[in-house]
């Protein structure tokens, strides 16, 4: 389609600044700059589009002349406008039929039949006839199959009802998936947004949460345009003074000014939980040996290493979540000294069809991680469906010769809330609260960014976590203030 382009019409940039003047305005430097980016990658032949810009900045406008642009240059495009809901979309559309209507270098344009200009798509008048419109407005939800079009504009897709919880942000990623089938061969995308999660579709670095390898929208030609530059002036100091970006903090979280205004992918919500107070590591586990005997994490000795197993049976595989609970097993070191170390999270999961077996499945898989760490104590809680597996797991601990491993049942009455906050709060806040690096990008760092008390987010990572710092010693205290006997520890795990 881009060869249909007219070397004789006006560029983007004239484009604005023509509608700007009729509109009685001067075009800010900061639309000028996108506008530019814009036109020059469309006329370096470039198939794939991110513009991030802050909050308020005009950018979806902005789009919206870029689109009627495109027009201008080619009667017989295909534009699709895909938003959060069809209302966002629609506006977008509302916004290029208005430009169309008024524009200079829109005239004739406009078709002869009002039924052709209607308030969800519009077909300008063309050459070509087909059955698919001009510009069409769909919300990221619905059905587009069957459509087709040259450019789609994936406007505001990612809003907090898209990408609240990790089943909203899966289910975001597979909607867009399907513009694969939408887009006409050589077609373009066309993103533009701020983000709103950590996990966000925008994000420079893969969702590992979400299970990718590499970003979404990696290979994306990308402008990034946050409120402040990189000398801290403002993007657009005709309208956002120093004084009135000061406002707008203000009146934030900080998380959400470095979402909005900022773009950096954050949650937009303070949580309570800070992941990132958790001190990362990469140390391997080092297990007892004569000349050692202790289990050692980098510099630190361990005096203990303990399993807590929440079980159930809520996870089916990693490709189908089934709602309520899941499974999920924590090996937790500590080293007396009131440091914890979090070294595997494991969310155990049952294929598909194996169901029945599902208690005796996951044991295994306990029991492999007995088997790999070397850990002996193992506290299973037998709330609900845990009731029927220690005895399971015993046999398949002696079946595999793990003898010296010992299962202790544990039951919790505890408010699950207060469970959390009790266990995690202290240590947290206090940097004493260790993670191997796999666990902080993994599911256990996704629950801890999205967890609220008062939520409904998935938590059963962190119940276990709970559950396993709660069962360790306190504290040795200080060797240099013992002045009288002392007891000596018992409860030691090797």
């Amino acid at each position: 389609m881009e060869n249909a382009d007219q070397g004789e019409k006006a560029g983007f940039i004239a484009f604005l600044d023509r509608w700007n003047s009729e509109q009685g305005m001067m075009t800010p430097a900061l639309h000028a700059d996108m506008a530019g980016w814009l036109e020059s990658r469309w006329r370096a032949g470039s198939k794939e589009l991110l513009l991030l810009a802050f909050r308020d900045s005009g950018k979806s406008t902005l789009i919206g002349l870029f689109c009627a642009w495109l027009l201008y240059l080619d009667a017989n495009r295909r534009v699709m406008v895909l938003a959060a809901d069809t209302h966002l979309a629609k506006k977008m559309v509302r916004t290029v039929k208005r430009i169309v209507e008024r524009h200079p270098l829109c005239q004739g344009m406009k078709p002869a039949k009002p039924e052709l200009w209607g308030a969800e798509e519009f077909a300008i008048a063309r050459d070509k006839v087909g059955r698919d419109p001009s510009m069409v407005a769909k919300g990221i939800t619905a059905n587009v199959t069957g459509s087709h079009a040259d450019i789609v504009v994936c406007d505001d897709v990612e809003v907090p009802n898209t990408c609240a919880t990790a089943e909203k942000r899966q289910e975001l990623r597979q909607r867009l998936g399907e513009i694969a089938y939408v887009l006409s061969p050589g077609g373009t995308q066309l993103y533009i947004g701020t983000p709103h999660s950590f996990q966000s579709i925008y994000s420079r670095r893969p969702g590992v949460e979400e299970g990718e390898e590499t970003p979404f929208l990696d290979g994306f030609d990308r402008l990034e345009r946050p409120i402040l530059t990189d000398s801290g002036a403002s993007a657009w100091p005709e309208r956002f003074t120093p004084e009135s970006i000061e406002r707008i903090r203000k009146r934030s979280s900080a998380n959400k000014f470095a979402s909005q205004m900022m773009l950096r992918p954050v949650a937009l919500e303070d949580g309570r939980l800070d992941v990132d107070r958790l001190l990362p590591y990469d140390w391997d586990l080092v297990l007892p040996r004569l000349a050692a005997p202790h289990f050692y994490l980098g510099p630190h000795r361990l005096r203990s290493l303990r399993v807590w197993w929440d079980p159930a049976v809520g996870l089916r595989d990693k490709k189908r979540r089934k709602a309520g609970d899941g499974s999920v097993a924590v090996l937790l070191g500590e080293d007396g000294e009131g440091r914890f170390f979090i070294h595997r999270a494991l969310y155990l999961t049952v294929p598909a069809g194996a169901e029945d077996a599902a208690g005796a499945a996951q044991c295994r898989d306990v029991a492999a991680l007995v088997a790999e760490t070397g850990v002996r104590l193992i506290h299973l809680e037998v709330n609900g469906v845990g009731a029927f597996l220690p005895e399971t797991l015993r046999r398949i601990l002696a079946e595999q010769g793990l003898t010296m491993v010992s299962v202790v049942e544990q039951r919790s009455a505890q408010a699950k809330v207060d469970r959390i906050l009790g266990a995690i709060d202290g240590p947290l806040h206090a940097s004493l609260l260790y993670a191997h690096d796999s666990v902080i990008a993994g599911p256990l760092g996704r629950e801890m960014r999205e967890w609220r008390p008062r939520g409904r987010s998935h938590d059963d990572g962190l119940d276990a976590l709970a559950g396993a710092i709660a069962m360790c010693p306190r504290p040795r205290p200080d060797h240099t203030r013992r002045t009288g006997p002392v007891q000596a520890q018992s409860d030691f795990d090797l």
